[in-house]
């Protein structure tokens, strides 16, 4: 019996029309408190109840919202904290691992196929070992599935599946969850552990892909793979953050069996424990077939996803007569759907902002199989091809992958909205002005935008930039979001303290950073132009701009008064000078790069054009020079005609290796048939042609 019911409402206040502002703390006594803390702990639970087990909540969600920030104050100023306690929804402190818990009872899978044949040998079996059942049809939700055990109508563990014998105990994070009941309701049996699936709803798993496609993270495959990587979050924060629910559909072991699977789903919504609507009885296997079929049908406009239907016979006794093998139950059977195949419909399109604020529209897709990977996101490339396939949300397309590796937008199947996709006027990252040239479109904020800072410093320490070791893509990541880094000149007030306090990092990987960073505070000056992430100009283009120019505040000052005098540089035309122009007279930029100079002192650059003595060759580097940088012999012999990749082809010369060579370059080179030269032989070489490298 709920506390709505038999006008309970008149012995606890917050239940119906509650009140939304309280008393004083300090006017309160600790037994009131305590009978406050009582009654709000049973109000929010009964409308968690309504709101997620009957869909028909008692309150606004101002309301429920005052109640429970009033209940979080109370336990936080009297000290009344109880883990079973609504407040504990909100997280807790992270954890360090997860224990591993034996299950009450085994957690099997079940026999599964996608043929008819195989669905209709399963009846067989069933009607031979036990005669004429019922079934109960359900949808088979695609999540992770948990064991969830209630110890006196108390939530004691939650548990990941595992190996089906033991599992996480990932309790700290479920009690996260809004749809999992700390406690009971009604006449609930002493001891439960139930089986329930844990899933992030399409629309939210939609919108939390487009939210990680906008900080510039990569989103997740499909809801499977973003509820899985959820719950083993090991900080339950992170999990009260992220949309995830919850149905019930079995109950592993009980101090009250019911004699019937219906029986037990009957009662789960009495307890608090939530199922699914789509729930079926039929008396035999044709009626079980047609369900399968119309659920294959509805799949599209359900809330969370499903891979196919369950059909369970009923009756328990005829269940534990029917038994179960080593790996599953044999009273159970899954009839699978096709994978989606090509086509699918567009949920969402999210705006991706690139390191240089290139604008690239993401769809977000229903996921679906191409060429046997699953595809959840394809880039829809750039606003004019968005007119052109007259793309928008809603629209049934067909989806391919470029090469068999970028998946793409090839064209509409079916039209389901009207009018194309539009891209928004303003970055939704940092809010400055979005911009076409042409095709394209870019955000104007440069640095000063978050998505384009993390890309940004990313680049900034990469092999093109300053080569700083130990800032790749994930630790850029933790930093920025920690609030350590905020622009790239943060990068030189981080210190020793704020790194070690970060979950991963201990004190040597702190002192190596620190290090790292330290040495690069006077790079060459092509490193640093590189580094900076100016539109079109790579190491190629930032070391002829350092020859021809010599210092920074050079290249800066012809950018920013006589942008002509670029184009006169080898690699920099019309285009890219404009671009360069641009960069500097960002006054976002220029404040940012102002910062970088105040840790930064490029050096100028010592190497001038010589001569020709190398015309026509090749050469790739690889590894570390004793006596020079590779910047320094890079320029150096494309300073006397020769040019500098980065990577070997069959158009290479020469692989110079120095101490700790790439295994990939070697590889590549013995492929390809290219000579390789040690530091000593390539001086040599040199020496021959009257150079000499410093």
């Amino acid at each position: 019996m709920s506390l709505a019911d038999e006008n309970a409402d008149e012995s606890n206040p917050y239940l119906r029309d509650p009140p939304t502002e309280f008393e004083a703390l300090e006017e309160l006594s600790e037994a009131e408190a305590k009978r406050q803390v009582e009654l709000l702990r049973e109000a929010v639970r009964e409308h968690d109840r309504r709101y997620y087990v009957e869909n028909d909540p008692l309150v606004a969600d101002r309301a429920y919202d005052a109640l429970f920030a009033r209940l979080r104050e109370l336990e936080d100023a009297f000290g009344l904290e109880t883990p079973d306690s609504p407040t504990r929804s909100v997280g807790g402190e992270p954890i360090e691992a997860f224990e591993t818990v034996e299950h009450v009872t085994p957690m099997l899978s079940i026999d599964q196929s996608g043929e008819e044949e195989d669905v209709r040998e399963f009846d067989d079996r069933v009607k031979r070992e036990v005669g004429t059942v019922e079934y109960v049809c359900e949808p088979k939700f695609d999540g992770v599935s948990m064991e969830f055990v209630y110890e006196d109508g108390r939530l004691e563990r939650a548990v990941t599946r595992g190996d089906g014998r033991e599992g996480d105990d990932v309790t700290k994070n479920a009690r996260t969850i809004g749809s999992v009941p700390q406690k009971l309701h009604g006449d609930y049996p002493d001891f439960l552990a139930v089986r329930g699936e844990v899933y992030m709803p399409k629309d939210a798993f939609q919108a939390h892909n487009r939210e990680r496609i906008e900080r510039g993270e990569e989103p997740f495959a499909n809801p499977r793979n973003a509820t899985a990587g959820t719950i083993r979050q090991l900080d339950p924060s992170v999990v009260a953050d992220r949309p995830l629910e919850v149905f019930y559909f079995d109950v592993l072991e009980a101090s009250d069996l019911a004699e019937s699977h219906r029986e037990e789903l009957e009662r789960f919504p009495e307890w608090g424990l939530r199922v699914t609507e789509h729930i079926e009885i039929v008396d035999d296997i044709e009626d079980a077939i047609d369900y399968r079929d119309r659920m294959l049908e509805a799949r599209d406009d359900l809330a969370y996803e499903i891979d196919g239907t369950v059909i369970k016979v009923d009756d328990r006794e005829a269940r534990e007569e029917l038994g179960r093998t080593a790996r599953h139950d044999r009273y159970a059977f899954a009839y699978k759907f096709p994978a989606r195949a090509e086509v699918t419909p567009i949920a969402d399109v999210a705006v991706q902002i690139g390191r240089t604020g290139r604008v690239t529209p993401v769809a977000l897709l229903e996921p679906v199989d191409v060429g046997g990977v699953t595809v959840s996101r394809a880039s829809l490339h750039n606003p004019e091809e968005i007119a052109e396939k007259n793309v928008n949300v809603g629209d049934t397309v067909r989806v391919q992958r470029a090469g068999d590796v970028i998946p793409y937008v090839k064209e509409v199947v079916e039209k389901g909205s009207e009018g194309h996709y539009e891209l928004p006027d303003h970055c939704p990252v940092c809010d400055s002005a979005i911009e076409r040239d042409g095709p394209m479109a870019f955000c104007t904020g440069g640095l000063a935008c978050d998505a384009q800072l993390r890309r940004s410093i990313e680049y900034y320490a990469s092999d093109d930039g300053l080569d700083l070791e130990g800032l790749g893509e994930k630790s850029v990541r933790q930093l920025v979001d920690a609030g350590l880094l905020e622009s790239v000149a943060d990068l030189y007030e981080l210190d020793h303290e704020d790194l070690t306090a970060l979950e991963g990092w201990g004190e040597r990987s702190a002192e190596n950073l620190l290090a790292e960073i330290d040495s690069g505070r006077e790079p060459p000056l092509a490193d640093f132009l590189s580094a900076l992430g100016i539109p079109h100009v790579g190491p190629t283009t930032a070391r002829e701009l350092a020859r021809e120019f010599g210092t920074f505040d050079a290249v800066r000052e012809a950018a920013e008064d006589d942008p002509e005098s670029l184009e006169g540089v080898d690699d920099v035309g019309g285009t890219v000078a404009e671009q360069i122009h641009d960069f500097f007279a960002s006054e976002a930029n220029a404040s940012a790069v102002d910062a970088i100079l105040e840790h930064v002192f490029p050096q100028e650059s010592a190497l001038e054009a010589g001569g020709d003595e190398l015309e026509g060759l090749t050469f790739v580097f690889t590894g570390s020079l004793e006596g020079s940088t590779r910047d320094e012999a890079q320029e150096t012999v494309e300073a006397h005609g020769a040019n500098a990749t980065g990577s070997v082809s069959g158009n290479t010369d020469y692989l110079v290796t120095g101490d700790s060579p790439g295994q990939t370059k070697l590889d590549d080179a013995e492929d390809e048939d290219v000579a390789v030269l040690e530091e000593g032989e390539f001086r040599e070489l040199l020496a021959e042609k009257g150079i000499e490298l410093e």
